[in-house]
C-alpha cells in the first residue's frame, strides 16, 4: 500500500482534504475525532492506497462527509472549534510528502467578519445570477450619446 496525495484548505467551520486519486473503487473513510483513515483502490493498475491522518484540532465524526468523483475523493471535516483557522492539517509539525496545501481554494478568511462574508457572499450571487442586459442604473441618471462619439462613425473601406 501507498498513501494517495492529497491537497486540504481551510474553511470557516470545515476543512477539506482532496485525495487525488482516479477510478477509486472500494473506498472507506473512517472519520474519529482527532484523527481520519482513507482507503481505497485507484486507477487501472487497481493501487491499494491508504493515509492515516492524525488532525491538528478535533473534528465531528458525525458531521464529516466525502464525495468520490472519477478523478478524486474530497472529505470535508467539519470542525468542532468552528471559527478558529488550522495552521496545518497534521498533528506532526514534519511535512508528509503526500500532502500539500490547495492554493486555488484556499481562502484567508480569519481576517473578514461574518458582516463582510455575508455581504461579499450576497454580491457574489447577485453578480451570477444577473444578466449582461440586466446591470441596474445605479445613480439613476441616463447616458447621454455625443454625437461626435468615434464609436458611432463609419470606417473607412480598405484598399
Amino acid at each position: 500500500m501507498q498513501p494517495a496525495a492529497a491537497k486540504w484548505y481551510d474553511r470557516r467551520d470545515s476543512v477539506f482534504v482532496d485525495f487525488c486519486v482516479e477510478d477509486s473503487k472500494d473506498v472507506k473513510i473512517h472519520f474519529k475525532k482527532s484523527k481520519f483513515e482513507f482507503n481505497c483502490v485507484s486507477g487501472t493498475d487497481n493501487i491499494k492506497q491508504q493515509n492515516s491522518v492524525d488532525l491538528v484540532r478535533e473534528i465531528d465524526p458525525k458531521e464529516s462527509k466525502y464525495r468520490r468523483t472519477d478523478r478524486s475523493v474530497l472529505c470535508c471535516l467539519r470542525k468542532v472549534e468552528a471559527g478558529k483557522s488550522w495552521p496545518r492539517l497534521t498533528k506532526e509539525k514534519s511535512k508528509c510528502n503526500w500532502l500539500s496545501v490547495d492554493f486555488n481554494n484556499w481562502k484567508d478568511w480569519e481576517e473578514d467578519s461574518d458582516v463582510d462574508l455575508s455581504s461579499f457572499d450576497k454580491f457574489s450571487e447577485m453578480m451570477n445570477t444577473m444578466g449582461g442586459d440586466d446591470i441596474p442604473d445605479l445613480d439613476g441618471a441616463e447616458e447621454e450619446h455625443e454625437s461626435a462619439d468615434s464609436d458611432d462613425e463609419k470606417m473607412p473601406d480598405l484598399e
